[in-house]
């Protein structure tokens, strides 16, 4: 049996949002996922999909909040999930100041 989507989630907090506790962290299992995705290695991604499924990652993309991801990593999830066509990527996220 696998383990359970938390328990991964707290394994890659450790690594990924190395500034809060795991039990802290999987409060916003968002960020944990988002990190993941901007950061990580080939082996972390590869069990974040595995475990989470990538419909999971779409809605990670649709709700990024700015600063979350850098360029490269957008552009690459985008491709990968299926959600862009060649040069046609959505434009990062961006801060408004009111």
């Amino acid at each position: 049996m696998g383990q359970s989507n938390d328990e991964l989630l707290k394994q890659l907090a450790r690594k990924y949002v190395w500034w809060k506790s795991p039990e802290e962290a999987i409060r916003t299992p968002q960020r944990i996922i988002a990190q993941v995705m901007n950061l990580g290695d080939y082996d972390d991604v590869h069990r974040l999909a595995s475990g989470l499924g990538e419909a999971v990652l779409r809605e990670v993309l649709i709700c990024a909040e700015p600063g979350q991801f850098e360029k490269r990593s957008w552009t690459y999830w985008h491709y990968r999930l299926g959600m862009a066509e060649l040069d046609n990527v959505p434009p990062l996220p961006v801060r408004t100041l009111p």
